[in-house]
């Protein structure tokens, strides 16, 4: 039912929004999920990334030359509201703005964690409480103009205009979306995500182009992070979950014409 007092341009934003947030066919991970690994895995504070399977995911992936198109911030067990204590991440999308939501929503997705090193337990509460306290925002759908520039999944813009078309919004905190809030939350505690410039040495044989310096330069606004940046960063460590629970590569057993090696198997299937 359409609310009489929504503008034109609130109806128009709503129509994209649920547009762009449509699933693409034919997605499929890399690798089956393990959920319950995953979330033995997680802490506080991680950021989990997504190869996300919707309209918008395959714009993002484009302009941002990579595999993820979407984060989220685990924060455990921290939000404690009755009936949802299985939502334990909390995440930024355009129809919903920032919400809780259970690790099983991505079971079916290619997934990466990114985790922050060294974090002290005070800046790691910062950081999740952070995320919490932002939970009911929402985009400011009457900004049209951003979304619409997402209805084609990989427009023609020169690479030096991409991440600049990424950024949503004005700045405004109604209009946070995907990993700027989570790179906001770190840029709280003064935690670094990608590394700032230094300068060269004269007799360097590797030259440094100034369009990758002023790349580097122009994400320090939390709004021009990309799920990309927590996974090039260096003060993010890349957390396999199959490693982390003691893989062994002397378990895996391959069966007669197997392309694929079967993981916890004591003998061949017939």
């Amino acid at each position: 039912m359409t609310d009489p007092g929504e503008s034109f341009l609130d109806r128009a934003g709503r129509w994209l929004s649920h547009f762009l947030a449509r699933e693409s066919t034919g997605y499929r991970p890399y690798t089956p999920s393990d959920p319950e690994t995953l979330r033995a895995t997680l802490q506080p504070g991680d950021v989990l990334l997504v190869e996300g399977n919707q309209r918008l995911s395959a714009a993002i992936k484009y302009l941002s030359q990579s595999t993820w198109s979407h984060a989220a911030l685990y924060v455990g067990d921290r939000f404690a509201a009755p009936g949802d204590t299985d939502k334990v991440l909390v995440e930024v999308t355009l129809e919903d703005g920032c919400i809780a939501v259970p690790l099983s929503k991505y079971a079916n997705f290619n997934t990466r964690i990114c985790r922050p090193v060294g974090l002290t337990d005070s800046d790691r509460k910062a950081v999740v409480d952070f995320m919490i306290g932002s939970i009911g925002l929402r985009y400011d759908h009457k900004n049209i103009v951003d979304l619409a520039r997402y209805l084609l999944p990989t427009p023609p813009v020169p690479v030096r205009w991409r991440r600049r078309m990424i950024a949503f919004g004005s700045g405004d905190p109604t209009r946070a979306i995907c990993s700027t809030l989570i790179a906001e939350a770190f840029g709280r505690i003064r935690y670094p995500i990608l590394p700032s410039i230094r300068p060269v040495a004269a007799h360097a044989t590797v030259p440094v182009s100034g369009y990758s310096r002023q790349e580097i330069l122009h994400i320090r606004h939390h709004s021009l992070y990309t799920p990309r940046d927590f996974d090039l960063s260096p003060y993010f460590r890349i957390v396999k979950p199959t490693i982390e629970t003691g893989f062994d590569y002397t378990r895996l057993v391959w069966g007669a014409g197997e392309d694929e090696p079967v993981i916890g198997r004591t003998e061949v299937g017939r």
